[in-house]
């Protein structure tokens, strides 16, 4: 990422940045305390007003762009912590899945990974406390609670 200042004479600053796709965003600080933000699409072509905030209302964004109030954990599936042993992860079904086609029962997900089933995810369909006669589709979304190794372990008995 590249950062370009130039000064503005009588009007303040000037900030281009370079994003991933070639485009640029570019932050006009004013003397007055005001900012706009303009983004260019590409190198040559003219810069699109996107909005302008006063200084009060920048340094406001300004401290939650940076994380001062939240810092989001990244990891490789969508799951939320509920303590430090416990986590709630999604595990989609896939066509092959050894599971799908088997009701709850008969796959004994609880048995063989230690995770349990809280809810399955059907289209637009969320089914909570899942009975053990639910049958498992291809597609589904299940929801599970567990550590760790048994989210792990869930993630390869689904998937085979």
């Amino acid at each position: 990422m590249a950062v370009y200042e130039s000064d503005l004479p009588g009007v303040g600053k000037k900030f281009e940045i370079d994003l991933n796709d070639e485009s640029q965003l570019v932050v006009v600080i004013h003397n007055t305390g005001k900012r706009e933000l303009f983004l260019r699409p590409e190198p040559n072509a003219d810069s699109e007003k996107l909005f302008e905030l006063s200084d009060k209302l920048a340094r406001q964004v300004g401290t939650i762009m940076e994380g001062a109030y939240f810092q989001p954990i990244q990891t490789d599936t969508i799951e939320t912590v509920i303590s430090e042993d416990s986590l709630i992860e999604w595990v989609k079904l896939t066509d092959d899945s050894p599971v799908a086609g088997r009701t709850l029962r008969d796959a004994r997900i609880r048995q063989e990974t230690g995770a349990s089933i809280i809810a399955v995810q059907r289209g637009d369909e969320t089914i909570t406390n899942p009975a053990p006669d639910t049958e498992l589709r291809p597609d589904d979304t299940l929801v599970a609670v567990g550590s760790r190794e048994e989210h792990d372990e869930l993630q390869a008995y689904v998937t085979g």
